[in-house]
This record gives structure tokens, sequence and C-alpha cells, in this order.
């Protein structure tokens, strides 16, 4: 593999490959949200974050480590491809267990029996996650055909959705298309596999090796999966679907912006890892203050603009019977910055420096926080609940890592003017938020609104660069 690698290029391509999945979600969302009504997108929501335990269990953590494992061997195709049969192997036999525990489970739990065939539908995920081996793509910086072939998917998707999806009735539909769209790519990577690795035997496997970097990893999954997912389940048996269909509407742009804002950590974390086996620790370190850098502008930009036209963006993308959406939004929003901090500290600079614990820890704290804190809110402030208790699990994740790399972070903070970014996008916010009182359409005001506060600080960053660019010429 060539390691000369344009990051600039990886970066776009990955920029574009989340792109296309906003947009996917985008185009339809609205429309399934209006068509399949609170009810129908909540079944699809909780059927998804079930299937994501199943998910977790099967992948053991394979999606991350093996970014890690085939990163540190990609320059000799023997060990690289012994690597990917190694892990393939081991995880395929981990999915074949798990996905007959589902389908038991499936048969014999009323609430799950009683819709099966949507079970089963979303059940296949299982399955195409593990054929796909995403991960050995990722670590070879293969973007280009992750992002062309994910697309292309997405396209037909999209035409399958407005197609076929018509009434109430079709959400077990929309959860195919949502699998279509989602998994049925990676089927494609089973045979471009060969061009990249070794398909024949090749002997003197050592499967051992891995179960120790493999189990650190499937825990830190455990952890961030609970609560990334434990909010729409714990809703889905203690509240109505409706509920989490109104959840599931208030984290929907947040679920967007946070894959924006985390696709420059999936990018560079091969070439962390790359940096780190070579001792290229200064540019391991530019790299990671760079990133860092960067997440924390779109980070918190993102995160002010959508608290801030929250109710609007609720009416556009789900419509009126969405409005009980609007506060859980308001609470939630801040989890696309400490979530995009943390992808930072923890998967781009801690996994590849050996210090997975760190992270481990650190999630668990946040799984425990999660389960503690929507145990005694959910009752009584049912999606709300749940918000706060996935703010407060981001936060205390976003908290230990940093801890844990202060010393890069006071650095960030010398290099970059974190204070008096945050009073430009405060005055940002301010201004735009102006526009409402002109009661536009709620196009026209998103529009309006977006305009004002990304164009300052637009114009903010702008100055602040060719300032720098300036110093540095200078110096």
């Amino acid at each position: 593999m060539d390691a000369t690698k344009s990051i600039k290029m990886n970066i776009f391509m990955n920029i574009l490959l989340t792109m296309s999945s906003f947009i996917f979600q985008f185009l339809s969302f609205p429309y399934v949200s209006r068509v399949l009504l609170p009810e129908g997108t909540g079944k699809i929501s909780f059927a998804t974050s079930l299937v994501s335990y199943f998910v977790l269990f099967s992948q053991l953590g394979i999606p991350t480590y093996g970014v890690v494992a085939c990163a540190k061997v990609r320059n000799n195709k023997i060990e690289l491809s012994r690597t990917v049969h190694e892990l393939l192997f081991l995880n395929c036999v981990i999915t074949a267990i798990v996905y007959f525990i589902y389908l038991i489970l499936v048969l014999s739990v009323p609430k799950l029996k009683a819709d099966k065939i949507l079970y089963f539908v979303s059940g296949l995920t299982i399955i195409l996650n593990t054929l796909g081996i995403e991960w050995l793509y990722r670590a070879l910086e293969e973007y280009a055909y992750i992002t062309i072939r994910s697309v292309i998917f997405k396209l037909i998707a999209i035409i399958l959705l407005f197609l076929f999806i018509n009434s109430p009735d079709d959400y077990i539909g929309y959860m195919a298309v949502c699998v279509f769209a989602t998994n049925m790519s990676q089927v494609f990577n089973l045979f471009y596999t060969r061009k990249k690795i070794c398909i024949s035997y090749l002997g003197q496997y050592n499967i051992k090796k891995h179960l120790k970097s493999v189990l650190i990893f499937f825990l830190m999954s455990c952890a961030t999966t609970v609560y990334t997912h434990l909010d729409s389940v714990m809703l889905g048996f203690l509240k109505t679907d409706s509920i989490v269909g109104y959840y599931n509407a208030a984290t929907k742009i947040k679920s967007f912006l946070v894959a924006i804002v985390t696709s420059l950590g999936t990018v560079l974390l091969p070439r962390a890892t790359h940096y780190i086996k070579s001792g290229k620790l200064t540019e391991f370190n530019k790299m990671s203050k760079g990133a860092l850098t960067s997440v924390f502008v779109f980070g918190s930009s993102f995160t002010l603009f959508s608290i801030i036209f929250s109710e609007h963006i609720i009416l556009l993308l789900s419509g009126e019977q969405y409005i009980p959406s609007i506060v859980p939004m308001k609470v939630i929003m801040p989890t696309v910055l400490f979530i995009g901090l943390t992808n930072i500290l923890g998967i781009q600079m801690l996994v590849p420096l050996g210090r997975e614990k760190v992270v481990l820890k650190s999630e668990i704290l946040g799984a425990i926080i999660n389960v503690l804190v929507n145990s005694l809110l959910i009752p009584q402030y049912d999606a709300v609940g749940a918000a706060i208790g996935t703010l407060f699990a981001e936060l205390a994740v976003l908290i230990v890592q940093m801890i844990s790399l202060r010393d890069q972070i006071l650095e960030v903070c010398r290099d970059f003017p974190v204070f008096k970014f945050i009073a430009i996008i405060l005055i940002g916010g301010k201004i735009s938020s102006f526009i409402k009182v002109f009661d536009l359409k709620v196009i026209f005001t998103l529009l309006g609104g977006g305009i004002l506060y990304f164009g300052i600080i637009g114009i903010y960053m702008f100055c602040y660069l060719t300032r720098e660019k300036r110093g540095k010429v200078e110096t």
C-alpha cells in the first residue's frame, strides 16, 4: 500500500461518503416521517437500536481493531492477507453464534414475535456487517472505492424508497431499503478483496494473538453502544413507539452532524497508526493537533446553530406532528461537539499510542452514567430524560479523555484562540436568531439564519487563517 496517499483526498472522499449518507437521510426522512408517522418511525428506531446490540457482539470490536492491525502490516501483502484471514474467521464464527441467538429471541419474545418480519429484515445487518470487512479498506485508505460504491447503492435506495414506501403499513419495506442502502454495498467487498489480499490458504495462522486486543476493543464498543442506543431501547420497553419516534426525530440531525464531524477521525486512524509504527511522532502530533482544532470549530458551530434553530429543523425534517421532539433535540445537541472531540482523542490519539484502556475506562464510565440517568429520568421525562442521559454520558467520556491528554489539549488552546472563537459563534448565533422575527417560511428562516451565522464564522476563520499564514511566511 502506498503510504503517501493524500490525507486531503482521503478526507474529501470520506466527507463525500458522509454527505451521501446525509443526503440519503435528508431526502428520505422528511418523506418517511410523514408517511410512517411517529409510531412507524418508532418501530424502525427500536428495531435498529435492538439489532445494533447483536451487531456489536457479532463484530467483537474488529471494525476498529481490524483497521489498526491491518494498517501495521499493510505494506506486506502476505502478512496483511494472513491478518485478514485470521480476523475474518474469528468474526464469522462469532457472527454465526450471535445470529442464531437473535433468531431464537425474535421467535420467543412476544414484543419481537408480534413483528417478526421487521426483525428478520433488520437482522440481515448482523450478517452483512461481517461479510463487508470494511475495516480492511479503511486500513488501506481505499476511500475512493468505499465512497463510490456506497453512493451508488444509496442512489438506488432513494429510488426504491419513493417507489415502494407509500403508507404507514410500509415500515417493513422502509427497513429493507435502509438495510440495502447501508449494508448491501458491502457484499461487493467480497469480490473486490481478491485484488488486495491473497485469497488462498496461507497457513501459520495465529488467531490467539488477536484475542486480547479484540477483547479490549469489544469492551470499548460495548460501552459505546450502551450509551448510544440504550436510550431508544429503554424508551421502547418503558414507553410507546410514538415516544421513540419523537426521540428518533430529535436525534436524527445530531446523527447527521456527528457523522460529518467524526469522519475526520475515521480517515486519520490508519495514518496515525502508521506514523506511530514508523516512529514519526512529530507528524503524529501535528496531525492530531490540526484534527482537534478542526473538530472543535465545526462541532461547536453546528451545535449552537442546531440549538437556536431546533424548532425549524424539526418542522422541516419531520413535520408538525413531531413538535415534542424539539426540547430533546436542544438537550442532546452538545453531544455533537463532545463525540467529535472524543473521536479524535480516543480513536485517533489514544488507540494508536497503545492506550486503549484509557478509552475503555472512559466509555465504561459513560455507559454507567447513561444507565443510571436513563433509569431515573425516562419514567418521568420520557424523551427528554433519555437526551439528558446521553448528554451526561458523552460529557463524562470527554472529561476522562481530556484529563489523560491534558498536555495536548493545552497545546491546542495555546495555538488556537478557543475563547475568542466561542465569543464569535455566540455573536453569530445572536445575530442570526433575529431572522426569526420576520416569521418567514421554515426553509427561508433556516437558509437566512445559516447564511448569517456561518457567514460571520467564515469571515472570522478566513481572517484568522490569513493572519496565521502571513505569520508563518514572515517567520
